[in-house]
């Protein structure tokens, strides 16, 4: 989905008209209309200010054009998934069970390694496997480089 597409269909979720959302992001309406035509997209204070009033990451917001994924777990990142700072913005590098409220759920990476050992193996992938795995994968991601 473009962003056009993605803004027109959170103010209309909103039950915003392009006039009500202009002035809470404080642009004019013109701005707005233009976004949802494709002429323009947001600047980035204005996707910042459209994160906090639709709940949803500036990824989503410009059609998730990356893959985000937790760079302390691994784990693809989703809005739904997708941590928070103390002051409720969005997190892109880290998932919601690893960093929450400007802290870090895992010391090091071997208590992570051990939690997902526990957590990922099955009958398919053992505990030695889910071993060998984490800890080749865990090491590359930025939070343990």
């Amino acid at each position: 989905m473009n962003t056009k597409d993605i803004i027109l269909e959170l103010r209309t979720k909103k039950a915003l008209s392009q006039e009500e959302l202009a002035e809470k992001v404080f642009v004019t309406r013109q701005a707005v209309s233009r976004w949802e035509n494709g002429e323009t997209v947001p600047n980035t204070e204005t996707l910042k200010l459209l994160s906090q009033l639709f709940d949803v990451s500036i990824n989503t917001l410009l059609g998730s054009p990356r893959k985000l994924i937790c760079q302390c777990c691994g784990m693809p990142l989703e809005d739904s998934s997708m941590s928070r700072e103390p002051d409720g913005q969005f997190n892109e590098e880290y998932c919601k069970w690893c960093y929450s409220d400007g802290n870090f759920a895992y010391s090091s990476v071997e208590e992570l390694t051990d939690f997902l050992v526990g957590h990922m193996s099955n009958d398919q992938f053992t505990p030695e496997q889910a071993r060998e795995y984490f800890s080749a994968m865990l090491p590359t991601l930025e939070h343990w480089k």
